[in-house]
């Protein structure tokens, strides 16, 4: 019996899904108890699941199947016109990997960001508590990633450094910077990232094929898609 078919899981009850209107969805949780292991983690990264604060989680939809796991392979990512053009525009930035934390400048960007960007979310209104309950974990496998243009800062990328990749969780950033486009520089960073560390591939969470909110997703290419128990390259 291997490590993986020992593990206990528990569903959640229906409730009202984040994506798409009038859907409910139903979550499959990893037990709580079970220690945060990396290599379990990682394993279950390759079927799909997701992490959460301390949570590691997939859909568990009984009548739909919208949501759909997505990575891109690293080593064989190939930049757009439009993806090179955001490259150069943030040239001026400088990355830097810290242990995570909390810090006023940290949750006064991420408030901001939630305010502007996401004020129709169920992460609306921000916190602190809810900042530091999903972001900053003590875990031996998560990183922020600072970007900052000299002393300034405009985004941190919560990003997990998995045996097989990286795992992006959660990135935000400052709103008023829009023609920077931070949110797709971020991840072109970490798919460099994962490339320059041998790893095979970005997880970019779920993708809704009816949800504007996750078009930008297959924007990267190519990206593997995770559907009937195995990963497929759209190409």
């Amino acid at each position: 019996m291997t490590e993986l078919a020992r593990l206990k899981f528990y569903a959640t009850q229906p409730h009202a899904c984040s994506y798409l209107p009038d859907e409910q969805a139903t979550t499959l949780f990893l037990d709580p108890s079970q220690p945060m292991d990396v290599q379990v983690y990682a394993e279950l990264s390759e079927m799909g699941f997701r992490r959460s604060g301390d949570h590691l989680y997939r859909p568990h939809c009984q009548q739909c199947s919208a949501c759909v796991p997505a990575r891109i392979p690293a080593t064989q990512f190939n930049p757009s016109r439009q993806q090179r053009r955001i490259l150069k525009r943030n040239q001026d930035i400088q990355v830097r990997l810290v242990r995570p934390a909390f810090t006023e400048e940290y949750y006064a960007l991420y408030a901001r960001y939630i305010e502007q960007r996401h004020a129709d979310g169920d992460m609306h209104p921000p916190s602190r508590e809810q900042f530091s309950t999903f972001l900053v974990r003590d875990l031996t496998f998560s990183r922020f990633y600072e970007f900052r243009l000299d002393s300034q800062l405009l985004a941190i990328a919560v990003t997990d450094v998995l045996p097989n990749g990286l795992s992006a969780v959660y990135t935000f950033y400052e709103p008023s910077e829009e023609r920077r486009s931070l949110g797709r520089f971020a991840i072109l960073w970490q798919i460099a990232e994962a490339a320059r560390l041998e790893l095979h591939a970005v997880y970019l969470g779920y993708w809704i094929k009816s949800c504007r909110k996750m078009s930008y997703k297959t924007e990267y290419r190519p990206i593997e898609l995770f559907a009937n128990q195995r990963w497929t390259s759209l190409n």
